[in-house]
């Protein structure tokens, strides 16, 4: 019994796995790591909170329960958890059409929004569907971070010029507005905002060592208790409650939850996708492994329990799980003593933020939001498949012009379009023997490989289904019409093609007899053991018959020329091996 219950607990929570092992050298690594985590999420909590439309408090709150939720469940030992920017810049979208920014209501739909986001992911967790992450391709997420570092930027220029600006999600909507508006800007608002970007700046190269936005949080506060900048016509953050939060149950009604489902679902997917990629970078860094559903657990029960105690989204931070890593972070454990830093900041010092300028605040997102631009992601895109760089952009645009959710669906959709117009048009070469070799390949890529007389080889690079059984067989023909040209057998290397469904079948027997009208041999090598068994049960291979199926290209141009041999009285076959090297067949290094 106590077996099976050590077993569900090791299955369960994947803590109990290394835990036993922890030794104090661990403990002072994630001691260490914690402390300086926690220690910068203090001003980028409160300033991300901004972003999403709730008061700073609530981004202190995401920083707590989810950070002690984590090493329960989830699977890597340096992802840092708390509040994200993109994070709350869909928060602020789904939850803006609902409520106005600040207000009771509109802070408790952004709880039930993170409830609905932990559910969300965890039902996702548990029911092994860590792969819908795939959704949101390299590109998608490229042009969504792009459009986000822009959006979170503009949406805090009310903040550095001291005017009071509409909030929006779109960039000329916000852009304007701060144009219409910049008459009234107050002057001692935007030199506070201004020096604080400066400073954000300026100081990682100066003192790298120490956080530069908790730096510029002491300067400000103590700056605006000082010079009494309140009195001035600054704005301040004002009272932030004491204490930690109480536990509460969110109102549920089903138009709430229907209304924000769009949102969770996006969020949820940004959240995995992100974490996923920073999980798998420290693993392969530090040589273990990740498991992409516990994650999405270990995500989801964060964001799930901590809503019961008042915290918006929670997820793992690039920059902060960069910081953790580099300060000698060990297991999740971390994540518990940065939470310890954000319980003391909430028990004892809150106080001394009332005096905090909110410009200071704003200049926090404001380079926060530009860091998340990356040039070298985009040109990468544009030089590996400039296809995706378009997707990445339209992505991009999509998202500032039209809408957050509405931009990732329609990369997601530009995404879909164009794989399937991949695989409707796959890659299609006509191949030649390489001399000295047994090997085929690519005519227009390989200056050395033949063309053989009378024989056509093609090879197909994709799965051959209903999304491309047209062009094949067009290819096919076509190519052995081409003028100036006599073609008796034509050859196609199967090896590429890993499925074949009914519709390429159909097609396979409309080139087959095709051919045989012209006078033409088909032959099929390299099928694998699934397709060749849907080529015995269609009927196909009864059709063209044993003869015409064959290991390789090789093997077929040798069972075609000895059979011409034979009944011409030639010596085709031996000129062909004349320039085939036999010693050479099973240890000649494959190229493509």
């Amino acid at each position: 019994m106590w077996n099976r219950a050590w077993a569900w607990l090791l299955n369960t929570l994947p803590i109990f796995q290394w835990l036993p092992d922890y030794t104090t050298a661990s403990l002072r690594g994630d001691m260490t790591a914690g402390l300086t985590v926690g220690v910068m999420l203090i001003p980028q909590g409160m300033a991300y909170a901004v972003i999403a439309g709730v008061p700073p408090i609530y981004g202190l709150y995401a920083g707590l329960v989810p950070l002690l939720t984590y090493p329960l469940f989830g699977s890597s030992r340096h992802l840092a958890l708390g509040p994200v920017s993109i994070d709350m810049l869909i928060v602020a979208a789904g939850v803006g059409a609902l409520a106005e920014a600040g207000t009771a209501q509109y802070v408790a739909y952004a709880i039930l929004l993170t409830a609905m986001v932990g559910l969300l992911q965890m039902v996702m967790g548990i029911m092994q569907l860590g792969f819908v992450a795939n959704l949101l391709s390299r590109p998608v997420i490229a042009g969504l971070t792009t459009a986000a570092a822009f959006i979170i930027a503009f949406s805090q220029l009310g903040g550095i010029l001291g005017v009071d600006l509409g909030r929006s999600q779109y960039v000329h909507v916000l852009l304007a507005d701060a144009v219409r508006n910049v008459g009234d800007t107050h002057l001692l608002t935007l030199g506070i905002g201004m020096t604080s970007i400066v400073l954000l700046v300026a100081l990682p190269r100066l003192m790298p060592l120490i956080p530069e936005a908790l730096i510029v949080v002491a300067g400000g506060t103590l700056a605006g208790w000082g010079f009494d900048l309140q009195e001035k016509g600054v704005s301040v953050v004002g009272d932030i409650p004491q204490g930690l939060p109480a536990p509460e149950l969110f109102a549920l009604s089903f138009s709430d939850l229907n209304a924000l489902l769009p949102a969770a679902i996006t969020l949820a997917l940004v959240q995995f996708m992100k974490d996923i990629s920073l999980d798998r970078i420290f693993a392969t860094r530090h040589g273990y492994t990740i498991d992409a559903n516990r994650e999405l657990i270990g995500v989801g029960a964060g964001n799930f329990v901590g809503s019961l105690f008042q915290s918006i989204p929670a997820s793992g931070s690039f920059s902060r799980s960069a910081v953790n890593e580099q300060a000698g972070a060990q297991t999740a454990l971390a994540n518990v003593f940065a939470a310890g830093v954000i319980a003391l900041t909430l028990l004892f010092l809150t106080p001394l933020f009332y005096h905090l300028p909110t410009p200071v605040l704003a200049a926090i997102i404001i380079v926060a939001g530009f860091s998340l631009i990356d040039l070298h992601e985009l040109r990468d895109l544009f030089q590996a498949r400039r296809r995706d760089g378009y997707i990445a952009l339209f992505t991009a645009v999509c998202t500032l012009f039209i809408g957050i959710q509405e931009g990732i669906l329609l990369g997601i959709g530009a995404s879909v379009i164009a794989v399937l117009f991949r695989i409707s048009r796959p890659n299609m070469a006509e191949l030649g023997h390489v001399p000295g070799t047994r090997l085929f390949r690519d005519l227009d890529r390989f200056e050395h490989a033949v063309r053989l007389k009378d024989i056509m080889v093609l090879r197909v690079d994709a799965s051959f289904s209903f999304a491309n059984a047209e062009y094949f067989k067009d290819f096919i023909l076509e190519k052995s019409e081409q003028e100036g040209r006599n073609v008796d057998i034509v050859i196609v290397d199967g090896s590429s093609i890993n499925g074949l469904d009914t519709t390429a079948v159909e097609a396979l027997f409309s080139v087959t007899e095709s051919l045989e009208e012209q006078g033409i041999e088909f032959h099929l090598t390299g099928l694998i053991g699934p397709v060749r068994e849907v080529v015995r049960r269609s009927g196909l291979h009864a059709l063209m018959g044993e003869n015409k199926f064959h290991l390789d290209p090789h093997e077929a141009v040798v069972s075609v020329l000895e059979r011409w041999d034979a009944a011409e009285d030639t010596d085709r076959t031996d000129q062909y091996f004349a320039t085939t090297d036999r010693e050479k067949k099973a240890s000649t290094p494959a190229a493509s």
